[in-house]
């Protein structure tokens, strides 16, 4: 083997020998032991949130004839509100069949 191919292959291994070195050693170390310190605190109980019920969607589905304020009515609610429930929706184009929410 040539000296010029020689040289680079021995610092290669070299270099994978102290990379395994390193590897095991870290692999291989005693953990650290960790002091811990407990500090006594008097402390209120711990207060436990209760989810509020997640609201409850109600739909209608548009019959021939219905109109947002016909609607609105039915649910007992006024048209804004029914418009603020269905942004998507064109209070003049209302399709038999389609759904809005009401709740």
């Amino acid at each position: 083997m040539s000296p010029r191919v020689a040289a680079p292959a021995a610092f290669l291994l070299a270099v994978t020998v102290a990379v395994l070195l390193v590897r095991a050693g870290l692999r291989h170390a005693p953990a650290a032991t960790a002091t811990t310190t407990t500090v006594a605190t008097h402390a209120s109980p711990p207060r436990h949130r209760v989810a509020a019920p997640a609201p409850t969607r109600r739909y209608v589905i548009v019959a021939k004839g219905d109109t947002l304020d016909s609607l609105a009515r039915a649910a007992g609610i006024g048209v804004a509100q029914l418009e603020a429930l269905n942004p998507g929706v064109d209070p003049t184009a209302l399709r038999v069949g389609e759904r809005i929410r009401v709740k």
